[in-house]
């Protein structure tokens, strides 16, 4: 069996300078005081619909950063950066909003309050509205204010069962991730009224675990009963798909008790199945595929296969202006390589069951000394884990370096090395220490200082010749578009939702797309 190294030997040069990678960046939109901003989307920036660089996520409260896609981390940064300068400039024209720069969310309102995405009047911008919606029915609205980054990734020359292999082992070492970069251990108190919770009390209006490294990716984040019945299996896409369909087309009991629309006639959902679209389905990592206008990425997927892997488990890091630093994304352009190269055996559902058991480990407990977790069929400490994922990166940050004459991919390691050694110095150990310090233990304290600096930061970066018209560009072509698919639409909203929802839609050679539609 070859070794890791004669793996990575294999891989031409060429083929390593054409790895891909692409950033989406959520946060909030918060007023000075750090509570949600309740206005509508800047109009400045465009249609949330068709904006290829600006969009939101859940809430139209809620800005989702968009890179395109880029051969070196810095050129994919420095595109982040750009996107933030225009959404910082045309926010100053409207007041003193700010970007929130922690995953866990700021001071919210009432559930109900929180303002869904709003997309216009066509069919496909009803649908998205009506999908954020049933999250809001099914999950509750704050939980979908978390926001994260996540990091789009591509090789090429790679299968889909390549793809599948690195994504099981993403899965597998995941923890590493969490541990290394993790930053949301504390969280408003807002965000837990009335839910069950294992947090303890800080300060006033501040909740946190005293080792937790990523509350957003515990029980209290991204999760839900429903889903936790899923057993997806990443053996194949063949079976990725198979559970993937299954849970699309399950009628869910609660769900239908929702129905789809109300005494009214206004919409709760898309669909009472177990996932109303793809999209709902929680993951760490997820294989992708560009997909067609009008339609369904698992149609697209099994089509034409994988194109690249979404990374989703990385939370906002509030000590950097764009919520990443280049260490961190050279890291995972190490790990996602050791992932695709180490030997990556099937999942089974023990495995599977093991891997969410760490996480959850993990996000609540990860800087305890001492942490055991299940590594295959042993327990090992959380800390010798990552050790020995780390130093299993240095010969592919040697060969990362050797192709441009740099040390970049050497630093980074060096600073994951550095963390290891001093536990103190990692993200969520940071953000306790500089609460405690600074801000007599209140996360909104914190958040809202680091808020205001951030937007200080961005707001007096030059603007770089031509970029300010650019987005301007871009903001008014996108209006057009959304116009000319709203005076597109053909057939009622009902018709388009059974259409799009349909089960037929989701297997190898069924009509790939919707005659003038976009995709939900």
């Amino acid at each position: 069996m070859n070794t890791l190294r004669e793996r990575l030997a294999a891989v031409t040069p060429d083929r390593l300078r054409g790895i891909r990678r692409g950033i989406e960046k959520e946060s909030l939109r918060t007023q000075p005081d750090g509570r949600l901003a309740l206005t509508p989307h800047p109009a400045a920036l465009g249609s949330p619909l068709t904006h290829p660089r600006i969009t939101t996520d859940f809430s139209e409260s809620q800005p989702e950063l968009v890179t395109g896609v880029h051969a070196s981390v810095a050129a994919a940064l420095a595109e982040l950066t750009e996107i933030h300068q225009i959404v910082y400039h045309e926010m100053a024209a409207l007041g003193d909003e700010m970007l929130w720069v922690s995953s866990m969310p700021c001071g919210l309102p009432t559930d109900e309050t929180i303002p869904i995405g709003r997309y216009g009047g066509s069919n496909v911008g009803r649908a998205k509205s009506v999908y954020r919606m049933g999250l809001g029915h099914r999950y509750g609205r704050r939980m979908q204010t978390i926001s994260g980054i996540h990091y789009n990734w591509s090789l090429p020359g790679l299968s889909s069962d390549d793809y599948f292999a690195l994504i099981r082992n993403f899965r597998r070492n995941a923890v590493v991730v969490l541990y290394l970069f993790g930053a949301s251990p504390a969280v408003c108190s807002s965000f837990v009224a009335g839910r069950d919770h294992e947090l303890q009390p800080l300060a006033e209006r501040t909740m946190y675990l005293p080792h937790a490294t990523s509350l957003r990716m515990g029980r209290l984040g991204y999760q839900s009963d429903a889903q936790s019945s899923l057993r997806v299996s990443y053996n194949s896409l063949e079976s990725y798909a198979g559970s993937l369909e299954e849970a699309l087309t399950r009628p869910y009991p609660p769900y239908q008790a929702i129905g789809i629309q109300n005494p009214g006639g206004d919409y709760n959902q898309l669909a009472t199945t177990l996932l109303q679209i793809e999209n709902e389905f929680y993951g760490t990592i997820r294989p992708k595929r560009v997909i067609h206008p009008g339609e369904r990425p698992l149609h697209a997927l099994r089509e034409r296969g994988v194109e690249y892997v979404e990374v989703r488990l990385m939370d906002l890091d509030p000590f950097e202006p764009i919520g990443i630093h280049a260490d961190t994304a050279r890291f995972l352009d190490l790990f996602l390589l050791h992932c695709l190269l180490a030997d990556s055996p099937p999942d089974s559902p023990d495995e599977i069951a093991a891997v969410k058991n760490n996480q959850h480990l993990t996000a609540a407990r990860g800087r305890e000394p001492g942490l055991l977790l299940q590594r295959g069929t042993r327990q090992v400490t959380l800390a010798d884990w990552a050790a020995d994922i780390v130093a299993q990166l240095a010969p592919i940050a040697s060969t990362m370096d050797a192709l441009d004459g740099g040390h970049a991919h050497a630093g980074a390691l060096a600073a994951a090395r550095a963390a290891l050694a001093s536990p103190g110095t990692l993200p969520s150990a940071r953000v306790l220490r500089a609460m405690h310090d600074d801000h007599a233990d209140s996360f909104v304290a914190f958040a809202r200082a680091r808020s205001t600096d951030t937007r200080a930061r961005l707001r007096a970066l030059p603007l770089a010749p031509g970029l300010k018209a650019r987005f301007d560009q871009l903001a008014a072509e996108s209006v057009a578009a959304q116009k000319r698919i709203e005076a597109g639409d053909r057939v009622p909203f009902e018709d388009y939702r059974r259409e799009y929802t349909s089960p037929e839609r989701l297997g190898l050679g069924s009509r790939a797309v919707m005659a003038g539609a976009e995709s939900v």
